[in-house]
Formats: structure tokens, sequence, C-alpha cells
């Protein structure tokens, strides 16, 4: 059987990549969509010891230990990825740790050869002014980037709930993130560049455009 396709998404935060995800998804079907940041936001809401600690630290804009986002990314892809599903990997691997640890991983599937890795490429000015700016449904979650047509969304298109600001888009959370990514995904990036996989699109076009690259890197 061959085995689906795979992508992995990176790029600083606010560059769309939970958009992009959510188009290839309807692109290409059948995928198992796995965000480490929505991971650890709803490990913070369960009321434990490592959940109390969770949220202090996604809420001041830091990055828990690298174990723990390794540890619910692969749970994630060995209990609920199927065989003939892809993988959609949304804001992981952030460290070099993380990103040995998945190639790994793929290879243990045999899933590496099916794997495209792509960088949604903005600037740190860029990624600062839409994540201010970017809201979140109150009732049911749904995340409304600061791009292109949802600029003008007054209320959530899933269920018409209050648009508010996330908890950990303040400023000072967001350049902790930005500095994060900076200092250590940064490596990643490089990582995967010194392998000759790395997909770079520009993220500050619109939406549809960067679509239409994403497509066209990997000739698809």
């Amino acid at each position: 059987m061959k085995k689906p396709l795979n992508f992995v998404l990176i790029g600083r935060s606010g560059c769309g990549k939970g958009t992009q995800a959510e188009l290839l998804i309807e692109r290409f079907g059948n995928f198992c969509h796995i965000s480490t940041g929505d991971l650890f936001r709803d490990l913070s809401k369960q009321g434990t010891d490592t959940a109390i600690k969770v949220k202090k630290v996604v809420e001041s804009g830091g990055l828990p230990i690298d174990d723990l986002a390794t540890t619910l990314w692969m749970h994630e892809i060995a209990y609920k990825v199927m065989e003939d599903q892809g993988i959609m990997a949304d804001g992981f691997p952030r460290r070099i740790n993380e990103a040995k640890s998945l190639d790994k991983f793929l290879e243990f599937l045999e899933r590496k050869e099916n794997t495209y890795f792509i960088l949604i490429d903005i600037s740190r000015q860029e990624a600062f002014g839409r994540l201010t700016k970017r809201r979140i449904c109150k009732q049911c979650g749904e995340l409304i980037p600061w791009v292109g047509e949802f600029k003008n969304i007054k209320a959530c298109p899933k269920c018409q709930g209050e648009l508010v600001s996330r908890m950990d888009d303040k400023p000072e959370a967001i350049e902790s993130r930005l500095n994060y990514f900076d200092q250590i995904v940064s490596e990643v990036i490089e990582y995967y560049k010194e392998q000759g996989k790395l997909i770079t699109v520009n993220g500050e076009q619109p939406i549809e455009d960067v679509f239409k690259d994403i497509l066209k890197a990997i000739k698809a």
C-alpha cells in the first residue's frame, strides 16, 4: 500500500500554518491534523499538576520542556493516525531534538519519503502585527487570523460567537514567542535546509497565493 502524503508546517506564530493546513486537508483529503499549540492549550485545561504548570508557561509566551512536546505529538500520531491517513504537523518540530525524533518516527512509519517540510515565511514585524490583532471565538474557540478577508469578520463564522483576543496574545508573550523562534526554531529550519528538504514560501501574500505557491512547490 502506498503511503499517504504528510506535511510539516513551520513558521513564526501568525504565519498562517493553521489556515494552510485546512486548505491542504480540503485539497488532499484524509489527514490527522496535529497542532502542538492546540495540544498544550487542551492540556492546560485539565487541572492536573502538569496542566497548571503548562498553563503558566503558555500564557507567558513560553514553551514547556522538550520531552513533553515530543510526547504529546508522538502520542497523537501513535493513537490516531491510520495507515491510509496523512499527518498534518502544524507548528512542530520546534527544536533540533524534536526534528530528529520526528525523522526517526517517520522512518519507523515508512513515511519520510512522502513528507514535505514547508516554511511559511513572514517577518518578525508582520508576525507581531498579526498576533496583536487576531481574535478567537469566545464560544467555540475558532481562531480568526488578521489577514485578508478575515479582517472584516465581526462574529465567528462558525457559531456567530463573540470574538476576543487570545489570552497568550499579549504583547510581552508575543515577543517571547518570536524570540524563541529566532533563537531556537531557526536551528530546525537550518537542519532541514542542510538536508535539502525545506520548501520556503512567502507567507506575506494573500492566503490563496500562499496556497498556490505550496501546490506549485510540491508539484501538485
